[in-house]
């Protein structure tokens, strides 16, 4: 009776490498990209929940979102990009922005946002 081996040759080995680290390359290029999105939430929750009265004037709801993402750290929004909408006591901020993230030579990866809140009123 003979035993046969199994497992990984040397050339599977290899193959698996590349492809694991080609995964983990992409994913670290994209996890700044991520948590910026995600701060860009944060900065319209809290915006939303700090409840501006209707009669706040839309520059200053755009300087407002300036300063709060000042603090988190966003580079890819500004104020400008806000989409505000003012519907009697009711707010509809949004933003849609793309990152472009470079992988490798000119390998590039886009990333499309789209993110927004609405608080109604009575």
């Amino acid at each position: 009776m003979k035993n046969k081996q199994t497992g990984l040759s040397l050339m599977g080995v290899l193959i698996l490498g590349a492809i694991l680290g080609f995964l983990f390359l992409i994913g670290m290029r994209t996890v700044p990209v991520v948590t910026e999105y995600m701060a860009v939430k944060r900065v319209l929750n809290a915006m939303i929940d700090a409840n501006p009265s209707p009669e706040v004037p839309v520059s200053q709801l755009r300087s407002d979102f300036d300063k709060r993402a000042y603090i988190g750290d966003v580079k890819s929004v500004s104020g400008r990009d806000l989409l505000i909408i003012k519907r009697g006591n009711k707010f509809e901020m949004s933003v849609s922005y793309s990152r472009k993230v470079p992988i490798a030579g000119n390998v590039s990866l886009l990333i499309e946002f789209d993110t927004g809140v609405l608080r109604g009123g009575s």
